[in-house]
C-alpha cells in the first residue's frame, strides 16, 4: 500500500538519490555524449526489475513499468545533458571534465525520474504503462527530435507526456505551471556579408563588409518593432558580430549571428521572412550581398489544458493549493521538450530550487538536493492519480 503521500516515502532513500545526482554532476556530457549517463540511468532502472531500452535517439534511455491491466500509458520525461561551461562553485562533487557543466539542473531531473521510478516500482499504486523517458541533448542539441525520429511513440505510445524544470528564486516545495503557451519556439541564425576587402585608408576602394554587417544589425531591430503584432510576443538578438583581424585593413567578410524567439509557430515563419528581407536588402543598398541560414531549434512549448490541470493538481495533493501557482507568466526561454508535447498532449512544471539559488546556464549554478522528492513525488503522485488502481 502507498504513503499517502510520497515525498514522504521517497524521503526513505533521498541520501541514496542525492549520492547519485552528486555522481552525474561530477562527470557531466554534452548533447548526445551521454553515454556514462545513460550507462548508469540503464543500471539503475534495471536494478528496479524495469524494463530497460537504451540507444533511443542515440543516447535516449526509456523504461517501462507496468502495474496490473490498466491500457492507458503516461510518458515521463527527464532530461540528462550538460552544458560547455567550465564549472566554479568548489563543490566536492564539482565537474571532472574541464569545460562542461551541469549548469541547468538536468543531473537533478534524470535523479528525480530515478526517485519516481522507484517509488511506483515499489508501491506499484497504479493501473497501466508508465514510459520513463530519459532524453539527451536537450540545450539545443535536437535530442528531443532524435528521440522522436527513432520511434519514440510508436515504440513507447503515451496518452499524455509529462515534463519538468526546477526554477531558480522559487522556494523549495512550491510548484508554478503556465496553461496554454508556455514557452517561446527558438531559432539560431547566420548571416555571411561579402563585400570587397581594400586598405584602411582607402575606404572608396572598397565595399565595406563591417559597415554593411552594422548596418543589417541595425535593421534587424525593426522587425519585432514594425512586422509582428504588439498582441503577439518575439524577440531577437544579434549576439555575436565578427569582422576583419587587421587594424588597417576592411575586410571582405563579416558574419552576424544570434537567437530569434517567438510563442507561435507563424510567428517564427514571419520573422525569418523578414529577416531575409532585410537583409538582402540591406546589403543590396550598400553594393555588397548577404545570405541568411535560419534555423528553427525549438517549437514553442504549450500545455494543454487538462494534462496542466492534472499535474497542477497531483502538485497541490502534495504540498497545498497554497504552494502552487497555476498562472505562471510565459517566457522567452525554450525548451526542447515542446516537440514532444506536439506529438502527445501533456504539459511542463516547474518546481522550485531555492530562492537564493544562482540562475540556470552560470558557471555558480548547483542544483538544489532538497528539491528532489518534490519532483519525484509530483511524477509519482500524477501517475497514481491518472492511473488509478481499481
Amino acid at each position: 500500500m502507498a504513503d499517502s503521500n510520497p515525498i514522504e516515502h521517497i524521503r526513505g532513500f533521498h541520501a541514496e538519490l542525492t549520492a547519485i545526482r552528486h555522481d552525474i554532476h561530477a562527470h557531466p556530457e554534452l548533447g548526445l555524449e551521454e553515454h556514462r549517463t545513460a550507462e548508469l540511468v540503464a543500471k539503475k532502472l534495471t536494478e528496479l526489475g524495469i524494463e530497460v531500452h537504451a540507444g533511443v535517439g542515440g543516447t535516449g534511455v526509456v523504461g517501462v513499468l507496468r502495474a496490473g491491466d490498466g491500457t492507458q500509458k503516461i510518458g515521463l520525461r527527464a532530461d540528462m545533458d550538460a552544458l560547455p561551461i567550465e564549472e566554479e562553485t568548489n563543490l566536492a562533487y564539482s565537474s571532472r571534465n574541464s569545460g562542461r557543466m551541469h549548469a541547468c539542473g538536468h543531473d537533478g531531473h534524470t535523479t528525480m525520474l530515478l526517485g519516481a521510478a522507484r517509488y511506483l516500482a515499489e508501491t506499484r499504486n497504479f493501473n497501466g504503462t508508465v514510459h520513463l523517458i530519459f532524453q539527451p541533448g536537450e540545450e539545443g542539441i535536437g535530442g528531443a527530435l532524435a528521440m522522436l525520429n527513432d520511434g519514440l511513440f510508436e515504440r513507447f505510445p503515451c496518452d499524455a507526456v509529462y515534463g519538468l524544470h526546477n526554477r531558480p528564486g522559487m522556494a523549495v516545495g512550491k510548484y508554478a505551471i503556465c496553461p496554454g503557451p508556455a514557452m517561446a519556439g527558438g531559432a539560431f541564425f547566420d548571416i555571411a556579408v561579402t563585400g570587397k576587402g581594400a586598405h584602411g585608408a582607402r575606404p572608396e576602394e572598397s565595399v565595406d563588409s563591417t559597415l554593411v554587417a552594422c548596418h543589417i544589425g541595425t535593421a534587424l531591430q525593426s522587425i519585432v518593432a514594425r512586422n509582428i503584432s504588439a498582441w503577439d510576443s518575439a524577440v531577437l538578438s544579434v549576439t555575436r558580430v565578427l569582422a576583419g583581424n587587421a587594424y588597417n585593413v576592411i575586410p571582405e567578410t563579416a558574419t552576424l549571428a544570434g537567437t530569434v524567439r517567438a510563442m507561435r509557430r507563424e510567428t517564427l515563419t514571419k520573422m525569418e521572412g523578414a529577416m531575409r528581407r532585410v537583409t538582402t536588402g540591406t546589403a543590396t543598398a550598400f553594393g555588397a550581398t548577404a545570405s541568411l541560414d535560419f534555423r528553427t531549434i525549438f517549437a514553442p512549448l504549450v500545455n494543454h489544458a487538462g494534462h496542466t490541470e492534472a499535474i497542477a493538481d497531483a502538485a497541490a495533493e502534495l504540498v497545498g493549493e497554497a504552494h502552487v501557482d497555476r498562472a505562471k507568466p510565459p517566457a522567452m526561454a525554450s525548451e526542447d521538450f515542446a516537440f514532444m508535447l506536439e506529438k502527445v498532449p501533456g504539459a511542463y512544471i516547474n518546481i522550485g530550487n531555492g530562492e537564493d539559488s544562482a540562475p540556470v546556464h552560470n558557471s555558480h549554478y548547483n542544483f538544489n538536493d532538497a528539491a528532489i522528492p518534490y519532483g519525484s513525488a509530483v511524477f509519482a503522485r500524477l501517475v497514481e492519480r491518472s492511473l488509478p488502481r481499481g
